[in-house]
């Protein structure tokens, strides 16, 4: 990669075509998977933008180099499909610069919730009901879902309200965290319920 260009000072073809200058510029310029640059614009005549977004008119390709060159500037294909392909005048290190900077920023302020399971008996004691409390509430602090389950084996599946009873003891245990995002339902043998922290419902 160019030292220049996370700077915002990408290279530009100020020299002879096929020198070994010019070759190191493609290369650094080869990074853009999106456009076109400079010497990578094939198209013949171009409809030509400045960089204050003023339209310049359709130039010749070598045209359109020759003014982006004499502002120091790149030339960048912004609309290839268009007829001709349009172009803009920029510093176009300075624009990967500062779109890699909004992507970062994008992917900090994206909230991941997982979804963590908790499960019951329908004749679940106490304690051991306080401490499935106690990590479903860990888990709806740290912002994740719970998918609170209860397992029926054998005749238990006959008392379904006792299962209920737990999944609702359960929701208003933390109600003060958390809102019931599904109601209890039955899924073959087990029953389930959706817990969300309170604001992601």
């Amino acid at each position: 990669m160019c030292p220049h260009f996370v700077y915002g000072k990408n290279c530009r073809p100020l020299v002879n075509e096929g020198s070994t200058v010019t070759k190191n510029i493609r290369r650094c310029l080869a990074i853009s998977k999106e456009m076109n640059v400079n010497e990578k614009i094939r198209a013949r005549e171009v409809r030509l933008i400045d960089s204050n977004g003023d339209q310049l008119g359709v130039k010749s390709r070598q045209s359109a180099l020759e003014i982006a060159q004499k502002r120091n500037l790149d030339l960048v294909m912004v609309a290839p499909n268009a007829k001709p392909p349009v172009c803009r005048i920029m510093d176009y290190g300075k624009y990967r610069y500062e779109q890699q900077k909004k992507d970062k920023e994008a992917r900090k302020k994206q909230k991941i919730i997982n979804v963590k399971e908790v499960r019951f008996t329908p004749g679940i004691g106490d304690h051991d009901f306080m401490t499935k409390l106690k990590n479903a509430r860990k888990f709806l602090e740290k912002g994740d879902k719970v998918k609170a389950s209860v397992r029926f084996r054998g005749r238990a599946i006959t008392h379904k309200d006792l299962g209920r009873e737990v999944l609702e003891r359960l929701a208003e245990e933390v109600k003060d965290i958390a809102s019931v995002e599904s109601k209890p339902k039955m899924e073959g043998r087990n029953m389930f319920m959706m817990l969300a922290p309170i604001g992601d419902k």
